[in-house]
């Protein structure tokens, strides 16, 4: 709890800084950027501690981790119950070629890989690395939740709103409906918000940062589960410590681990043991090593 404390106010002691000594004129676009990219960096502590109580390692009753992760994550526009059960997914089946979940590489000699490599090739090594990254920071978390994007290709299409799909069975749909009129609630106190003061004030302090949350949250999420020398297992070669091993720790500056409770950087013991609670991650890490 001093960890949500810590990181819930001071995500809203920005915002409250900000909404008071800011002002909402296209001169200062640029602070307002800088404000964005600091407070979105605070707030995804918040994000990753939600994503704690999806994992049952923020507290020993199943209730209070339930009750806490659905509204840090619903504040973050994040459908809880249904992230819960893909990331479940995801941690089930890392690393695996057809059915793992989340940045899944696309296959050499698909369909899908000749279309990239061609698009490569018309725009150049560059200007496709651009895009990607573009498309990841940006456009991937909506797209992988509305429409299942880098999900596992042996499951088709998914969505964790339009169920029940390959992913969601018909016994999840009551989680799915609760997170989604979580979602609801969120959007109706943005829109009143708006009505209230302005869209551009929505824009400024809330939109920003959740934009700059949501490229932390794929980037960090990409870079532990993508290199180069990071083997991807087919269903005869696969198992699960397999796939919790080829996971990456990736260091970030002291104070964005500090801020974001050491998520990029203990990820591999993270996947072997994922209701193990943060500040105890960083002493479990060294003995993984």
């Amino acid at each position: 709890m001093v960890s949500v404390f810590y990181s819930v106010s001071f995500t809203f002691i920005l915002a409250f800084l900000a909404y008071n000594y800011i002002p909402l004129t296209k001169w200062m676009i640029p602070i307002w950027i800088v404000y964005a990219v600091v407070c979105g960096t605070v707030a995804t502590g918040v994000w990753v501690l939600g994503h704690e109580c999806g994992h049952g390692s923020f507290s020993k009753n199943k209730l209070a981790n339930d009750v806490l992760g659905f509204i840090l994550h619903t504040a973050l526009l994040v459908p809880y119950f249904s992230w819960q059960h893909s990331h479940a997914v995801h941690h089930a089946k890392t690393n695996h070629l057809t059915l793992g979940e989340t940045h899944v590489p696309v296959v050499k000699g698909t369909p899908k890989a000749a279309s990239y490599e061609k698009l490569r090739d018309i725009i150049g090594v560059e200007s496709f690395a651009v895009l990607q990254i573009f498309l990841i920071l940006v456009v991937g978390w909506p797209a992988y939740l509305i429409f299942g994007v880098t999900g596992g290709p042996a499951r088709g299409f998914t969505s964790h709103f339009i169920v029940p799909n390959s992913l969601f069975t018909k016994d999840q749909i009551a989680k799915v409906t609760i997170s989604n009129f979580g979602l609801l609630i969120m959007f109706y106190g943005l829109y009143l918000w708006a009505q209230a003061t302005s869209f551009s004030q929505v824009l400024a302090i809330y939109i920003g940062p959740y934009l700059v949350v949501n490229a932390y949250l794929t980037g960090i999420t990409y870079l532990q589960h993508t290199e180069e020398d990071i083997p991807h297992y087919d269903e005869t070669t696969w198992t699960w410590l397999k796939g919790a091993l080829c996971t990456i720790d990736r260091n970030y500056p002291a104070f964005i681990n500090a801020l974001q409770f050491e998520i990029g950087s203990t990820h591999v013991v993270h996947h072997m043991f994922s209701d193990l609670p943060h500040y105890n991650a960083g002493v479990a890490n060294e003995y993984v090593k």
